[in-house]
Protein backbone atom coordinates (compact mmCIF):
# COMPACT_ATOMS: atom_id res chain seq x y z
CA UNK A 1 0.00 0.00 0.00
CA UNK A 2 1.52 3.37 -0.80
CA UNK A 3 2.80 4.93 1.98
CA UNK A 4 1.56 8.64 3.36
CA UNK A 5 4.90 10.17 2.20
CA UNK A 6 4.06 9.10 -1.75
CA UNK A 7 0.21 10.11 -0.93
CA UNK A 8 0.71 13.36 0.73
CA UNK A 9 4.25 14.80 1.30
CA UNK A 10 5.88 13.81 -1.98
CA UNK A 11 3.34 15.36 -5.06
CA UNK A 12 3.74 18.74 -3.32
CA UNK A 13 7.18 18.65 -3.15
CA UNK A 14 7.84 17.47 -6.69
CA UNK A 15 5.07 19.69 -8.04
CA UNK A 16 7.09 22.99 -6.14
CA UNK A 17 10.47 21.50 -6.97
CA UNK A 18 9.23 21.41 -11.18
CA UNK A 19 8.61 24.90 -10.75
CA UNK A 20 12.20 26.24 -10.41
CA UNK A 21 12.63 28.56 -13.03
CA UNK A 22 15.37 27.12 -15.13
CA UNK A 23 12.84 24.66 -15.79
CA UNK A 24 9.88 27.04 -16.38
CA UNK A 25 12.24 28.47 -19.09
CA UNK A 26 12.90 25.11 -21.10
CA UNK A 27 9.11 24.69 -20.76
CA UNK A 28 8.32 27.55 -22.40
CA UNK A 29 11.05 27.49 -24.79
CA UNK A 30 10.21 23.59 -25.86
CA UNK A 31 6.20 22.57 -25.03
CA UNK A 32 5.30 25.29 -28.23
CA UNK A 33 7.13 23.00 -30.46
CA UNK A 34 4.62 20.23 -29.88
CA UNK A 35 1.83 20.55 -33.17
CA UNK A 36 -1.36 17.90 -33.44
CA UNK A 37 -2.04 15.20 -31.32
CA UNK A 38 0.24 15.63 -28.37
CA UNK A 39 0.54 12.84 -26.10
CA UNK A 40 2.82 13.95 -23.00
CA UNK A 41 4.19 11.12 -21.26
CA UNK A 42 4.79 11.92 -17.49
CA UNK A 43 2.10 15.05 -17.30
CA UNK A 44 2.36 14.85 -13.39
CA UNK A 45 1.06 18.12 -12.26
CA UNK A 46 0.63 19.52 -15.52
CA UNK A 47 3.27 22.45 -15.42
CA UNK A 48 3.54 22.09 -19.25
CA UNK A 49 -0.16 22.77 -20.05
CA UNK A 50 -0.09 26.44 -19.96
CA UNK A 51 2.77 26.63 -22.61
CA UNK A 52 0.69 24.25 -25.08
CA UNK A 53 -0.54 26.43 -28.59
CA UNK A 54 -4.02 26.29 -28.69
CA UNK A 55 -4.70 24.27 -31.61
CA UNK A 56 -2.99 21.24 -30.16
CA UNK A 57 -4.65 18.16 -28.68
CA UNK A 58 -3.02 17.33 -25.59
CA UNK A 59 -3.59 13.20 -23.87
CA UNK A 60 -1.61 13.15 -20.41
CA UNK A 61 -0.46 9.92 -18.96
CA UNK A 62 0.79 9.18 -15.40
CA UNK A 63 0.65 6.66 -12.77
CA UNK A 64 0.36 9.34 -9.98
CA UNK A 65 -3.58 10.24 -9.23
CA UNK A 66 -2.70 12.55 -6.28
CA UNK A 67 -0.21 15.00 -9.16
CA UNK A 68 -3.22 14.76 -11.83
CA UNK A 69 -5.54 16.48 -9.43
CA UNK A 70 -2.84 19.50 -10.08
CA UNK A 71 -2.63 18.90 -13.64
CA UNK A 72 -6.70 18.56 -13.95
CA UNK A 73 -6.89 22.06 -12.28
CA UNK A 74 -4.83 23.37 -14.93
CA UNK A 75 -6.47 22.39 -17.95
CA UNK A 76 -9.82 23.21 -16.50
CA UNK A 77 -8.90 26.70 -15.40
CA UNK A 78 -7.09 27.35 -18.95
CA UNK A 79 -10.11 26.10 -20.71
CA UNK A 80 -8.14 22.79 -21.84
CA UNK A 81 -10.07 19.54 -22.90
CA UNK A 82 -7.17 16.99 -21.90
CA UNK A 83 -7.19 13.64 -21.71
CA UNK A 84 -5.90 12.05 -18.74
CA UNK A 85 -4.44 8.59 -18.51
CA UNK A 86 -3.95 7.21 -15.10
CA UNK A 87 -0.88 4.47 -15.47
CA UNK A 88 2.62 4.08 -16.43
CA UNK A 89 4.20 4.96 -19.84
CA UNK A 90 5.51 1.46 -20.67
CA UNK A 91 2.40 0.08 -21.64
CA UNK A 92 -0.49 2.48 -23.75
CA UNK A 93 -4.09 1.64 -24.37
CA UNK A 94 -3.26 4.06 -27.70
CA UNK A 95 -3.21 2.61 -31.27
CA UNK A 96 -0.53 2.65 -33.73
CA UNK A 97 0.66 5.90 -35.32
CA UNK A 98 -1.57 7.94 -33.27
CA UNK A 99 -0.13 10.80 -32.68
CA UNK A 100 2.02 13.80 -34.05
CA UNK A 101 4.34 14.62 -30.83
CA UNK A 102 4.97 13.26 -28.03
CA UNK A 103 6.39 15.77 -24.42
CA UNK A 104 8.33 14.41 -22.02
CA UNK A 105 10.00 16.50 -19.21
CA UNK A 106 12.00 15.09 -16.86
CA UNK A 107 10.47 12.24 -17.13
CA UNK A 108 12.77 9.11 -18.10
CA UNK A 109 14.65 9.25 -14.89
CA UNK A 110 11.51 8.01 -13.32
CA UNK A 111 9.76 5.34 -15.58
CA UNK A 112 10.53 2.20 -14.24
CA UNK A 113 11.29 0.45 -17.60
CA UNK A 114 12.76 3.35 -19.81
CA UNK A 115 13.37 0.81 -22.78
CA UNK A 116 9.56 -0.05 -22.75
CA UNK A 117 8.29 3.11 -22.63
CA UNK A 118 10.33 4.31 -25.37
CA UNK A 119 9.68 1.24 -27.71
CA UNK A 120 5.74 1.96 -26.59
CA UNK A 121 6.13 5.77 -28.04
CA UNK A 122 8.18 4.71 -30.94
CA UNK A 123 4.42 2.46 -31.77
CA UNK A 124 2.45 5.51 -31.28
CA UNK A 125 4.13 8.46 -33.24
CA UNK A 126 3.18 8.78 -36.67
CA UNK A 127 5.76 8.81 -39.54
CA UNK A 128 7.69 11.74 -39.06
CA UNK A 129 6.53 12.52 -35.65
CA UNK A 130 8.89 14.16 -32.97
CA UNK A 131 9.63 13.60 -29.24
CA UNK A 132 10.27 17.13 -27.52
CA UNK A 133 12.25 16.24 -24.38
CA UNK A 134 14.03 17.72 -21.20
CA UNK A 135 16.00 15.74 -19.54
CA UNK A 136 18.17 15.18 -16.77
CA UNK A 137 20.90 12.35 -16.47
CA UNK A 138 24.36 11.58 -16.08
CA UNK A 139 26.71 13.91 -16.38
CA UNK A 140 29.77 13.98 -18.44
CA UNK A 141 32.75 14.94 -15.04
CA UNK A 142 33.80 12.41 -13.13
CA UNK A 143 33.62 13.68 -10.12
CA UNK A 144 30.25 14.62 -10.59
CA UNK A 145 29.26 11.22 -12.09
CA UNK A 146 30.88 9.56 -8.60
CA UNK A 147 28.58 11.69 -6.78
CA UNK A 148 25.37 11.04 -8.50
CA UNK A 149 26.22 6.97 -8.14
CA UNK A 150 26.41 7.31 -4.81
CA UNK A 151 24.00 9.17 -3.76
CA UNK A 152 21.30 7.49 -6.54
CA UNK A 153 19.74 4.80 -4.62
CA UNK A 154 18.77 6.98 -1.92
CA UNK A 155 17.65 9.50 -4.20
CA UNK A 156 15.59 6.95 -5.69
CA UNK A 157 13.81 6.35 -2.69
CA UNK A 158 13.01 10.14 -1.17
CA UNK A 159 11.87 11.36 -4.90
CA UNK A 160 9.44 8.64 -6.08
CA UNK A 161 11.84 6.33 -8.04
CA UNK A 162 14.10 9.34 -9.81
CA UNK A 163 17.65 7.68 -10.82
CA UNK A 164 20.46 10.64 -11.27
CA UNK A 165 22.43 8.70 -13.67
CA UNK A 166 20.13 6.82 -16.34
CA UNK A 167 21.83 8.03 -20.17
CA UNK A 168 19.73 9.64 -21.96
CA UNK A 169 21.39 9.24 -25.24
CA UNK A 170 22.06 6.15 -25.13
CA UNK A 171 18.67 5.29 -24.28
CA UNK A 172 17.11 7.03 -27.01
CA UNK A 173 19.67 5.40 -29.55
CA UNK A 174 18.72 2.00 -28.64
CA UNK A 175 15.24 2.81 -28.81
CA UNK A 176 15.63 3.71 -32.82
CA UNK A 177 15.56 7.70 -32.12
CA UNK A 178 18.13 10.34 -33.83
CA UNK A 179 18.00 13.84 -32.64
CA UNK A 180 16.95 15.92 -34.92
CA UNK A 181 18.76 18.64 -32.53
CA UNK A 182 20.25 18.48 -28.99
CA UNK A 183 21.51 20.58 -26.30
CA UNK A 184 23.46 19.08 -23.03
CA UNK A 185 24.48 21.18 -20.08
CA UNK A 186 24.00 22.33 -16.13
CA UNK A 187 21.19 24.31 -15.16
CA UNK A 188 21.26 25.81 -11.78
CA UNK A 189 21.30 24.01 -8.81
CA UNK A 190 23.34 20.77 -7.36
CA UNK A 191 25.60 19.63 -10.23
CA UNK A 192 24.71 16.24 -9.10
CA UNK A 193 21.08 16.39 -10.51
CA UNK A 194 21.13 19.11 -12.96
CA UNK A 195 22.93 18.22 -15.85
CA UNK A 196 20.25 18.33 -18.56
CA UNK A 197 19.62 16.99 -21.94
CA UNK A 198 16.90 18.92 -24.49
CA UNK A 199 15.99 19.08 -27.69
CA UNK A 200 14.34 17.04 -30.72
CA UNK A 201 14.34 13.18 -31.56
CA UNK A 202 13.02 11.57 -34.46
CA UNK A 203 12.64 7.94 -35.62
CA UNK A 204 16.18 7.09 -37.16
Amino acid sequence: MMGLYDKYILPKCLNFAMKAPAMTNLRQQLVPLAEGNVLEVGIGSGLNLPFYRDDVNVTGVDPSPELQVYARHIAKKRGMKVAFLTQGGESLPINDNAFDSVVMTWTLCTIPKPDLALAEIRRVLKPGGKIIFAEHGEAPDEEVRKWQNRIDPIWQMIAGGCHLNRRIETLYNCAGFAFGQIEKGYIPGPRWATYNYRGIATLA
